[in-house]
């Protein structure tokens, strides 16, 4: 506490600000500026509390910024909670999963996002079991947009799946620059018949259209299932490896070409799901910058803490205002302001 001698000898000394119950003791708005470098800008737990002893000559120990993130992320529950509500409810979700080395073992993070909302959890397994425990496709009842990963489509409680049309374009143009002229032929046709769906989409958002042209989305439709045809035709032998990688991406396009033109049909679905990708991207730039996580508690509390910025940032809320409140047991919720 703070003692000031006055010139006549009379010491007045201040009262201990709220929640100081110790003699040394850091409150929420430091402990959340250092918590921001470390689980928002992915600095080292060290650099980050290097940074706070520079910018504000406080420094705090390493080992005192883990306790403090341990704690917002227990406080979060509430905040998860009602993200988890939002991506249930959306008509139009993504999601999405990456590697993330945790303990020595690789792990894996899952995303969740719609509009405004985005989750992020993290397992030991990529496939069903790491989804279900994430706890919102399992409920989910919208569109599902997603890569063609398998275990994704084991959840048939959703109204449709749409599968990343990046993805597809990927795999079609290693065809180009692979296959032969009749390869080349059949995949470019698939190509165009995304594409200028695909464009097609966008101007009629723009111009507050509810559809595409019928007649374009029929020849374009045509287009896409000869092309998928005569994909599956002319690698039917299956003679080679990339004869059977041409002929396998044929025939996922022929048996989900619902799921590749959905975007074309609803416009509410986008073409890609570039949108979990983006979000999900987080993860490796943490690994590359400072490394794998030590254990999984500390990968949860990341994934839990990294959820929370993400949408609190997309509903306008600065990091360090969002972090504070956390850590002053009063976190941001969604829809309580």
């Amino acid at each position: 506490m703070l003692t000031v001698k006055c010139g006549c000898g009379c010491e007045t000394k201040a009262g201990a600000p709220e929640n100081a119950h110790a003699p040394v003791q850091y409150g929420p708005r430091i402990m959340g500026t250092g918590i921001y470098p470390w689980h928002g800008q992915f600095l080292s737990r060290d650099r980050a509390c290097q940074a706070l002893s520079e910018m504000f000559g406080c420094a705090p120990a390493p080992g005192a910024l883990a306790p403090a993130a341990r704690k917002t992320a227990a406080f979060l529950s509430p905040a998860l909670e009602a993200i988890t509500g939002h991506l249930i409810a959306a008509g139009v979700a993504h999601f999405d999963e990456t590697g993330f080395r945790t303990a020595g073992r690789l792990a894996w993070v899952h995303s969740a996002s719609a509009g405004k909302f985005a989750l992020f959890t993290v397992h030991a397994k990529r496939g069903k079991d790491g989804i279900k425990a994430a706890g919102v496709l399992p409920f989910f009842a919208g569109i599902a947009v997603h890569d063609a990963w398998a275990p994704y489509d084991s959840f048939d409680g959703v109204a449709g799946h749409a599968l990343c049309g990046a993805h597809v374009l990927r795999e079609l143009t290693a065809v180009t620059d692979t296959g032969t002229d009749l390869d080349r032929t059949w995949a470019q046709q698939a190509i165009d018949a995304l594409l200028a769906p695909d464009e097609a989409a966008g101007a009629a958002r723009q111009a507050g259209k509810a559809a595409i042209d019928p007649e374009l989305l029929k020849k374009h439709e045509d287009w896409y299932r000869k092309a998928a045809e005569a994909g599956i035709a002319l690698n039917a032998a299956r003679n080679a490896k990339l004869q059977q990688k041409r002929h396998a991406l044929a025939t996922r396009m022929k048996n989900r070409e619902d799921d590749y033109l959905r975007f074309a049909r609803d416009l509410r679905v986008p073409f890609s799901n570039n949108a979990a990708e983006q979000s999900i991207r987080m993860c490796k730039l943490r690994i590359k910058i400072s490394g794998c996580m030590r254990a999984m508690a500390g990968a949860e509390e990341f994934c839990a803490i990294r959820s929370y910025l993400a949408t609190t940032a997309r509903h306008g809320i600065g990091a360090l205002e969002a972090l504070t409140r956390a850590l002053q047991g009063n976190p941001w919720i969604p829809g309580n302001g």
